[in-house]
């Protein structure tokens, strides 16, 4: 599976963008002024609870999340 495909599979699965997994975190106090201030395994539960995301999934998100704030300025 590519990169792209994952991708596209995580969205089609929650309906979510990159961008909006950053947006929530932010909301969730996991994300201040563009990085992430919360524990690895913090963000691996919060998506594994809230979102229903699987570890896999779950670890592909983590590394978006890195990128994002690169990705959005």
């Amino acid at each position: 599976m590519t990169f792209k495909a994952y991708l596209d599979n995580i969205q089609a699965k929650t309906g979510k963008s990159p961008e909006d997994f950053f947006a929530l975190a932010n909301k969730k106090g996991l994300v201040k002024n563009g990085k992430i201030v919360a524990k690895y395994s913090e963000l691996l539960a919060w998506l594994k609870s809230d979102i229903g995301l699987g570890h896999g999934m779950q670890m592909l998100r983590f590394c978006i999340y890195a990128s994002v704030p690169t990705i959005l300025s």
